[in-house]
């Protein structure tokens, strides 16, 4: 297609997305984006579902304005809860945790939300702009990428592990081979084979990646705070405009750095089957590679958060490129897109580049305009986010937990979410206290189902020849890069620290905790022996893995001579957050009752009645607030959740086990 007729293209969608009512409407659909990020559980497939039948009388550019304007603007929002709360609103924010967190609990909330915002911007704008340009030029490279070298990125994302782990990547190692035994839980896609469902009907379908990434990340930080008893901001410091555009200037000051998280954010999320859940990990990891003093990430330092926010903007831009080009959604959240461009009588392909280019053109506008506006939004009321930092833990506490069981428990509707949560919850925690990296694990586990998949294409397709393909070769050498550097360091600091002694044998909590991971992985071994030769291969590979790291961890823990403690945690990126005393024992083991409460009222008297309850006396009896605040905090959150989830999603609440409490609870109070 000529120039002038792409300019004339262009500039012809721009006006038409400039006109008010298009741009009122845009505006709605960023507003709910914005409060679909923030909360967990919920994203861009949420409000997709919602929204695409309201869009069907629309016109095309009308319809994607406020599609596209809600879908993708949760990645600007969904770091707000990461860094107040150490709580992702989606895992494609769960990177941001590690220094956004640290940073809240400085008191710099403010400064992270200006980095964030402003890197948010910069990356969805980058999106943006790769889907304007490379949406011709691309087509070729994106054709030529098979199963092999989708399987050789996941072997690169799998990499990262070692980056991500710190000072330590043999736990680390160990961490992200047991994450890729739970994604092979349920059944074998090749063979149907159950596959470590101790023959429960839940884990048929998989663990969900909701509830397990909400209890490794979101679950040990509220214990920490219920603990302690401080809120969030450990320091007095208030919200000021001033902090927050020091924020901006660091965005500004790192720019270098937002243009290649951005490019590997936007690159791959053209990718099919490169999962968004990934790509922030990635880009993080490249940041900790490439940037100076790398020692202080996961200490809080802003160009994590800028690394992180970056690239989860950018690939939104990305994902849509395959989406329009060639009619392959890149992602969830695409195929439902993919239904509304068929909804609107438009068919992915060479006509969006030709006969509809002008609607092409729409989608970029809108894909820019959202984001300044969701930057615009998310700047001006910073200040009220902020001031949530310095909410009392125990008004925060409640709440935070309420909106966590519900995030998790409505992305199947299914008891199970729950005590999986819980379940992970206590393994975070104990991850966390003992310096055990978390991120891989949440990395195995996410990358293990499309690892498993692409490795059996591939070997169907090319056999042995997928290793010679040039891509492919490429790939797994940067992956070998990435992996040997850590891990030499460490054997030299293990070697230098020992002087080439060793100690007896002395225990320790985290020898008892490998151990105990050892036994799970041979408990597991043992229950694979009878499966078929294909249901067992990554499993058995992914175990013996996990066997061999966690028995060098445990020996490491157990004889190798040791540096400084201190020394050794400082240059941890998971390092141990608190040394409980016996009064912190206390409240961590009452905290682990009020989990387990919790879980009994839900099952008991229904979701929203189990809620209500729970906040109510976790706020009046564990901290002491007077029961006029916990009970407006109750009877508030649970409104809230009602209008949500009962009135907008309508959610199927299960049954109870003393019969059906809410809906006798809505026929008596009119709310029918």
């Amino acid at each position: 297609m000529p120039r002038r007729t792409m300019l004339e293209a262009a500039l012809q969608a721009l006006a038409l997305i400039m006109e008010p009512m298009r741009l009122a409407i845009m505006l709605g659909g960023v507003v709910l984006g914005l409060a679909l990020g923030v909360i967990p559980g919920l994203g861009g497939i949420v409000g997709l579902a919602l929204l695409i039948p309201f869009t069907y009388h629309m016109d095309a550019y009308t319809a994607f304005a406020l599609l596209l304007g809600m879908a993708s603007v949760t990645t600007v929002s969904d770091f707000i809860p990461a860094v107040l709360f150490g709580v992702p609103g989606t895992v494609g924010a769960a990177a941001t945790v590690l220094d956004g967190f640290p940073m809240a609990r400085r008191g710099e909330a403010a400064r992270a939300f200006g980095a964030g915002y402003a890197a948010s911007l910069a990356g969805g704008v980058f999106g943006a702009l790769l889907l304007a340009l490379a949406i011709p030029v691309l087509r070729p490279a994106v054709l030529y990428i098979g199963s092999s070298e989708l399987l050789a990125f996941c072997i690169f994302g799998l990499a990262m592990v070692a980056v991500l782990s710190g000072k330590a990547p043999l736990r680390g190692l160990t961490a992200a081979c047991i994450g890729l035994m739970l994604a092979m839980i349920g059944s074998d896609p090749q063979t149907g084979t159950l596959r470590w469902t101790f023959d429960g009907l839940y884990l048929w379908d998989h663990l969900p990646l909701v509830p397990v990434t909400l209890g490794i990340f979101a679950l040990p930080e509220l214990a920490d705070m219920a603990i302690a008893r401080a809120g969030i901001a450990t320091s007095t410091a208030s919200f000021s405009a001033s902090s927050q555009w020091d924020g901006v200037r660091d965005a500004l000051r790192n720019w270098r750095l937002i243009l290649r998280c951005s490019a590997l954010g936007a690159v791959l999320g053209a990718v099919p089957g490169i999962g968004s859940a990934v790509i922030d990990w990635i880009a993080y990891g490249h940041a900790v590679q490439t940037e100076k003093n790398p020692e202080n990430f996961g200490k809080g330092d802003v160009r994590g958060v800028i690394a992180a926010e970056s690239s989860n903007n950018a690939k939104e831009g990305g994902h849509l490129v395959p989406t329009i080009a060639f009619g392959v959604p890149a992602g969830a959240s695409m195929a439902l897109l993919l239904s509304a461009f068929l909804m609107h009588g438009l068919t992915p392909g060479p006509e969006m580049l030709t006969k509809h280019l002008d609607v092409t053109y729409g989608i970029i506008w809108t894909l820019t305009i959202s984001h300044i506006m969701a930057a615009a939004i998310c700047l001006c009321a910073s200040g009220l986010f902020a001031r949530l930092a310095l909410i009392r833990v125990g008004l925060l506490v409640p709440a935070v937990l309420a909106i966590i069981f519900l995030g998790a428990f409505n992305g199947s509707q299914s008891w199970g979410d729950l005590y999986s949560m819980a379940l992970f919850g206590v393994v975070g925690w104990m991850m966390k206290q003992l310096g055990w990296p978390r991120p891989p694990l949440i990395l195995g586990f996410v990358l293990g189902a499309t690892f498993e998949r692409y490795l059996f294409i591939s070997q169907e397709l090319y056999g042995a020849a997928m290793l010679a393909r040039p891509v492919v070769i490429a790939v797994l050498l940067a992956a070998a890069w990435v992996v040997a550097r850590p891990l030499l360091d460490a054997a030299r600091r293990i070697a230098s620290g020992g002087r080439g002694r060793l100690r007896m044998p002395r225990p320790s909590a985290n020898a008892a905790f490998a151990a105990g991971l050892i036994g799970l992985v041979l408990l597991a071994l043992a229950q694979s022996a009878a499966w078929p030769l294909h249901a067992r291969l990554v499993p058995l590979a992914a175990a013996g893995a996990a066997l061999l790291f966690g028995t060098l961890t445990l020996l490491t823990e157990l004889f190798a001579a040791r540096r400084d403690a201190a020394g050794d945690a400082a240059h941890r990126v998971d390092a141990p957050a608190l040394a409980l005393d016996g009064p912190q024992r206390m409240r961590a083991l009452r905290f682990a009752g009020w989990l387990a409460g919790l879980l009994g009222a839900m099952t008991a008297l229904g979701v929203l009645p189990g809620l209500l309850l729970a906040m109510l006396l976790m706020c009046w009896m564990e901290f002491r607030e007077r029961w006029v605040v916990a009970g407006g905090l109750a009877c508030g959150m649970t409104l809230a959740f009602w209008l949500v989830f009962d009135r907008i999603f309508a959610t199927p609440w299960p049954d109870a086990l003393v019969g059906d409490v809410w809906p006798w609870l809505r026929s008596a109070t009119g709310l029918v």
